[in-house]
């Protein structure tokens, strides 16, 4: 063998633990990232049913419900009961939140409207999930569709259908991505109003990531990209907001966001030209403050958003044949 093979071939077997040891560490890397992503921080609810009565001389008939998912997995929910024959409206929170910080809306658009309201935890949410990993919107698509299933075989105590005509959906941040995915697969989600809506999936995981590192990196972000496909084994799906919007036909939809939503903002604005009906599409980008911080809300600001979106829901469902 010749000086200079022998010279590469110590080479190369000096660097192959240095390289071996780059390899494990940007596996562990991509392995934290996923796990902490997919797992958002659980905490006790800001106000439950029970603490809501006592706080309030506003009666509230809300009930712990379950129900499956159409993976087999299981789901849990706050139902607050409206009339009979009266449409429903789905809740679904942001990542990082969960059922409680839509819990003063919900029971606002019933009192005011009649409706039967749903606020489910989405997957890795409240305290002790049911499903432990957060999906980003994708998985929770299907859920929601769970959902409707599961108002729509609700009965009265005679034995006859709660919920009546269509459905309407809300959905803040993650909870607007599965709300419009959801809507595309069934025709009778025919009201929607999509707060902070990220252009794909992979815009809440980069946020995700960015806030869990306190760095704003394109390589963190593309290896958490890359092990959440490996870690859903197939069943992570990136598509962009705006191709589902274009699907949406003829529904009723409203889009909110304001400055304090960041870059939801830009992507919400987006989506409003996607749809292939512009006329029935209603668009408010300049709030004060929006469903992301709504928990923050002062009683005034909080009054005025929930006042636009229960205005939003008795109109566009009442008015649905």
């Amino acid at each position: 063998m010749s000086p200079r093979r022998r010279t590469g071939r110590k080479a190369l077997t000096a660097l192959l633990p240095i390289l071996l040891l780059l390899v494990l560490a940007v596996v562990g890397l991509t392995a934290w990232l996923v796990y902490s992503a997919t797992r958002p921080p659980q905490r006790a609810h800001l106000v439950t049913p029970e603490q809501f009565l006592r706080l309030s001389d506003r009666g509230l008939g809300a009930t712990e419900e379950t129900w499956a998912n159409r993976d087999g997995t299981r789901a849990r929910g706050w139902l607050v009961r409206g009339a009979e024959g009266s449409p429903a409206v789905l809740l679904l929170h942001a990542y990082g939140a969960d059922r409680s910080w839509l819990l003063n809306l919900g029971v606002k658009i019933n009192e005011t409207t009649n409706m039967t309201v749903l606020l489910p935890d989405l997957r890795g949410h409240g305290e002790n999930p049911p499903v432990a990993a957060s999906a980003f919107g994708t998985a929770e698509s299907e859920d929601a569709l769970a959902a409707f299933d599961f108002l729509r075989a609700l009965k009265t105590p005679q034995g006859r259908a709660l919920v009546g005509g269509p459905v309407g959906v809300y959905g803040v941040e993650m909870g607007a991505y599965a709300a419009l995915a959801a809507a595309r697969q069934d025709k009778n989600a025919r009201a929607l109003i999509l707060d902070s809506v990220p252009d794909d999936p992979d815009q809440i995981l980069g946020s995700v990531v960015t806030d869990h590192t306190g760095i704003d990196n394109g390589a963190l972000k593309m290896f958490a990209r890359l092990g959440t496909r490996l870690y859903f084994a197939g069943h992570y799906k990136n598509e962009s907001a705006c191709t589902i919007a274009e699907a949406l036909g003829d529904r009723q939809s409203l889009l909110l966001s304001g400055a304090d939503a960041g870059e939801l903002k830009v992507s919400t604005e987006t989506l409003a030209r996607c749809f292939p009906s512009r006329s029935n599409v209603e668009t408010h980008t300049d709030l004060p403050l929006t469903g992301i911080k709504l928990a923050s809300a002062t009683p005034e600001q909080d009054e005025a958003y929930d006042r636009r979106v229960i205005e939003f829901f008795d109109r566009a469902l009442r008015s649905t044949p």
